[in-house]
């Protein structure tokens, strides 16, 4: 009998671990599980040591107010694994946690194994992550095709299982018929994080003001994740146009099926944007340290995933100091008026990313198990 112990750091992550956990289950029945993870991972089977919203931050800013909580937990994610003696550690992206836990159960453990679920985008920015990380890191799952060549450059094995969000599903008929209306519907997407979220619903706020001017009965509809729910609610109060939050995934769905053009924040959303044939505009603003290091270190001139998997440009981006109003209304007015301008970028990134193949989950999973 396997077993496993995985760690998830974000909602993203949560979805891997549940997909990749269901995964294993289906090729190895027997298979058990611990660790940390949120809501997905719980209903999959794992009791979380911790909350995983405990993990949930990004950035040098934001995490520096939280290091010493965030180093007893690495401690303690650490000690627990060790404990476990488990078939192998899967850590699961959130690297800043997940790559130190590792560093400390491989020195405990050598005769474990270490997998990692999430290539760091060393292609992106800090290239000497990837040889950092072999010395901790046995065996890669990669999301993106063009990744494992950088990790197996790195002395780690590598293999692409496909993007989790080309096997997630769309609304149905019915389900979009949730959403319809004879008006615009805007996607309000601030983000994950609470940090994300504080920085980024203003902006989307003003945006909305230059929106209603053009588009007196455009609706709003913001889906958002339990950990920031009501940070969302709060901030989303004095917007000029109400949003209608929501949580349920099939709502959720609907919502995305239903929308005219998304404003969202720099991630993983953009692919579910493009899995849905929304036109997107990116914004993210993050602590102005934060983001001076990040573009100091940056190999790219772009951030989102669809204009890097299908080799365009065609997403706009606001960042920085660019993430303003006056800048992000007139690109998303234009995208209410062309709609169809992302269409052919967005088709190409789902087929690179695995449309039509087997499941990313099964395929991690398969991964796992070939390289145990």
């Amino acid at each position: 009998m396997k077993r496993f112990f995985l760690i998830a750091g974000e909602p993203s992550g949560d979805r891997l671990g549940a997909a990749l956990m269901a995964g294993l289950r289906q090729l190895a029945p027997e298979t058990r599980f611990e660790g940390i993870g949120g809501p997905l991972m719980q209903a999959e089977g794992l009791a979380s040591l911790f909350p995983m919203e405990d993990l949930s931050v990004m950035g040098l800013a934001e995490v520096l107010p939280k290091y010493l909580h965030l180093k007893r937990r690495i401690a303690e994610a650490a000690a627990a694994a060790s404990a476990a003696s488990p078939t192998a550690l899967i850590t699961i992206d959130s690297p800043d946690f997940c790559l130190r836990v590792a560093a400390i159960f491989k020195a405990a453990r050598p005769d474990l194994r270490t997998i990692h679920y999430v290539a760091p985008s060393v292609w992106a920015w800090r290239p000497g992550r990837a040889a950092k990380m072999a010395k901790v890191i046995d065996h890669v799952l990669a999301l993106l095709p063009f990744e494992p060549p950088y990790m197996t450059a790195a002395g780690m094995s590598c293999d692409f299982v496909g993007h989790p969000v080309v096997a997630e599903p769309l609304a149905t008929p019915a389900e979009r018929q949730l959403m319809a209306g004879s008006s615009p519907l805007i996607l309000a997407l601030p983000g994950s994080r609470a940090g994300e979220v504080t920085r980024l619903a203003p902006v989307i706020g003003e945006v909305l003001a230059d929106i209603k001017v053009a588009h007196p009965q455009v609706r709003v509809v913001l889906p958002t994740v339990r950990g920031v729910a009501q940070l969302v609610r709060d901030l989303s109060a004095n917007w000029p146009i109400q949003p209608e939050i929501i949580t349920d995934p099939i709502r959720k769905r609907a919502a995305f099926a239903a929308a005219n053009v998304a404003i969202a924040a720099s991630g993983t959303v953009s692919l579910e944007l493009a899995a849905n044939q929304v036109p997107m505009v990116i914004a993210y603003k993050m602590h102005p340290v934060t983001f001076w290091l990040m573009r100091r270190a940056a190999r790219i001139d772009t951030v989102t995933l669809v204009n890097l998997v299908a080799e365009t440009r065609i997403v706009p981006e606001f960042l920085g100091k660019n993430c303003r109003a006056e800048l992000i209304a007139p690109a998303v007015l234009q995208l209410l008026v062309e709609s169809q301008r992302q269409d052919s970028a967005m088709n190409l990134t789902m087929e690179r990313l695995g449309r039509g193949g087997a499941p990313p989950g099964l395929r991690a999973a398969r991964s796992v198990l070939a390289h145990l």
